[in-house]
């Protein structure tokens, strides 16, 4: 392999090991430093600053990548679970992409996070209506429910404590939810 082809490789790869290094330690502590992710990531400072050099960058990018794996996911979620249980777990999956995003605050407050937090809707979305489709077509829920009402009506999942007393009530609500979401629940909304 050519010189500059291995070193382009081996800053592939360390690009990849700091994201997954700074995924892991953000959700641990949103306020950690970059030195503490290079280090633990087993790159220099400098190698981490000339991939990401702003702390928004580096979460920027933990944000794009974590939504577009919870977007990959739907189709093997899918394949290895009933459609409902798959609605179920995607949505716990993202109840707790979600509050690692919330812990970082301020740094995803920008104009730039934003833009990229706007560019998420349409994938998750899509994949939302990708997983209420497959329940559908399995009669688990009525068939009109758009996606987006989901998502927003699912959005006090990720408001619950990140405790187990706050996960158990997350279930509950997403009991309740999908209760709703079911096909002889249609009569209620016609009277």
């Amino acid at each position: 392999m050519p010189e500059a082809a291995r070193q382009r490789a081996d800053a592939l790869k360390n690009r990849e090991v700091i994201l997954r290094v700074a995924h892991d330690v953000l959700a641990e502590s949103p306020a950690a430093s970059l030195n503490s992710i290079a280090k633990r990531a087993g790159v220099g400072p400098g190698t981490l600053y000339r991939h990401f050099p702003t702390r928004e960058a580096l979460i920027l990018e933990v944000h794009r990548q974590g939504i577009d794996r919870l977007v990959d996911a739907v189709d093997e979620t899918l394949a290895a679970q009933p459609p409902l249980a798959a609605l179920r777990s995607w949505f716990t999956t993202l109840t707790a992409y979600v509050r690692i995003k919330h812990g970082l605050g301020e740094a995803l407050n920008s104009a730039a996070a934003q833009e990229v937090i706007s560019a998420s809707w349409p994938p998750v979305s899509a994949a939302v209506g990708r997983l209420l489709d497959a329940c559908v077509e399995a009669g688990e829920v009525r068939p009109g429910l758009d996606p987006v009402d989901v998502i927003m009506l699912l959005s006090c999942l990720w408001r619950t404590p990140d405790t187990p007393e706050g996960t158990a009530q997350a279930q509950r609500l997403l009991d309740l939810a999908i209760d709703g979401f079911r096909p002889d629940r249609t009569e209620r909304n016609t009277a």
